[in-house]
């Protein structure tokens, strides 16, 4: 244990940063989040989080918060633009398995639930809206911040958990640009009920250069993704739903209802970034957390989940040694883990972006024949188990959601 509570710094109240202010708060460490919004919130994207993820939430005290809103999910689909499918992964299995499930949810519900449980430790907590860090130094005994409003706040420990281009990380690693992974994803919510949406539906669909994912993220809410290769730093003009519906025009049922059912201002255009692992995250009292340490296509779905690992993995270091070696403790820990799931994920990309038929075609042929187990197996290994580290033995109830 420490000998006095820590008081940590974290830069960027997104899901990393109030899971890192959980974990830590739930040790007795001190936290003051510093967050550039006005207004503590997330984006309105939906999130799938793998069994790993759910443990870690489990361990933070706040998944049966997620699931009274999160769908369940029984199977996972893999296939075709037609619905011709290479896997079926029965995720359901890892309730019974790993005494957690795999589910969606929105961004902004898991957001709300994180905060409200950091809020919950009135005392040695802050959370601080508007007030974005623009520097930092460091000596021997503690960090000192600089935030837009010209306010210096010292403490023992800095974590920069804002995101890809954050400033904590360019203070740390230089600047240095993201990698443009060569294809775009607009994101989209349609408020939609269907029979072929079943409660904790999943499709990811590959086409000519494209892909389609959708899954349901709360009763009668869908949220879905459709990915294009293209040049970076483009805009659409107006209303993107035609241009979505003529792209996956004769695709499996029901992609063309649910672009129909989403209105054009809950569409989501980005360029999608990664950056390739890195050597080192930190320095001295400082280090990453999140998308700022190791940005994670969506590929795998494993980017908000790596960041509650984050979180866990993080507080445990801090709790049992001193600051700069617990950090370098966590670094080593987790730069292992998730360095892997970063190059796998450009992979499945690269697959997913291929436009020549002969290749798509070998593609098809190949995800067939290793998919359902290779993949599957390699996948729960690599990203699930982990986390049985922070299962509890015996949880006071069920975990998944009855009838479900």
């Amino acid at each position: 244990m420490t000998q006095r509570p820590l008081t940590v710094l974290i830069s960027g109240g997104g899901i990393g940063g109030l899971a890192a202010a959980l974990a830590l708060r739930q040790r007795g460490i001190r936290v003051r989040v510093f967050e550039r919004a006005t207004e503590l919130r997330d984006g309105g994207a939906g999130l799938h989080i793998w069994t790993n993820g759910t443990i870690a939430l489990e361990r933070l005290g706040v998944l049966r918060e997620v699931l009274d809103t999160a769908p369940v999910q029984q199977v996972t689909h893999f296939g075709t633009w037609r619905g011709q499918l290479f896997g079926a992964w029965p995720v359901g299995e890892f309730v019974e398995k790993y005494g957690c499930p795999t589910i969606a949810v929105e961004r902004s519900v898991l957001h709300r639930v994180l905060s409200a449980a950091v809020s919950a430790f009135p005392d040695d907590t802050e959370i601080r809206t508007g007030a974005a860090v623009v520097g930092f130094e460091q000596d021997e005994t503690g960090v000192t911040v600089e935030l837009s409003d010209g306010d210096r706040v010292r403490g023992d420990v800095l974590i920069g958990a804002d995101g890809i281009n954050g400033t904590i990380r360019n203070g740390l690693l230089g600047m240095q640009r993201p990698r443009y992974t060569g294809y775009i994803a607009w994101r989209g919510k349609a408020e939609l009920r269907h029979p072929k949406i079943p409660p904790g539906t999943f499709y990811a669909l590959f086409g000519n250069g494209t892909r389609f994912t959708f899954y349901d993220v709360a009763p009668g809410v869908v949220h879905w993704m459709s990915v294009a290769n293209g040049a970076p730093g483009g805009q659409d003009d107006g209303d993107p739903r035609a241009m979505l519906a003529q792209r996956h025009h004769g695709w499996m049922s029901p992609i063309d209802e649910i672009l129909a059912a989403t209105p054009p201002e809950a569409i989501i255009r980005g360029d999608v970034l990664d950056r390739a692992p890195d050597k080192r995250w930190g320095t001295g009292r400082a280090t990453l957390l999140g998308d700022a340490a190791h940005p994670i296509t969506f590929n795998i779905g494993q980017g908000a989940c790596q960041a509650l690992e984050d979180a866990l993995v993080l507080a445990e270091e801090l709790d049992a040694t001193d600051p700069v070696t617990a950090l370098r403790r966590y670094e080593k820990q987790r730069r292992a883990r998730t360095a892997g799931l970063q190059k796998v994920a450009w992979r499945i990309g690269r697959l997913g972006a291929l436009e020549n038929p002969l290749l798509i075609r070998l593609r098809e042929l190949g995800m067939r024949a290793v998919w359902p187990w290779l993949v599957f197996r390699i996948a729960e290994r690599d990203q699930i188990a982990y986390a049985t580290r922070w299962r509890t033995p015996e949880p006071t109830r069920p975990l998944q959601k009855d009838g479900v």
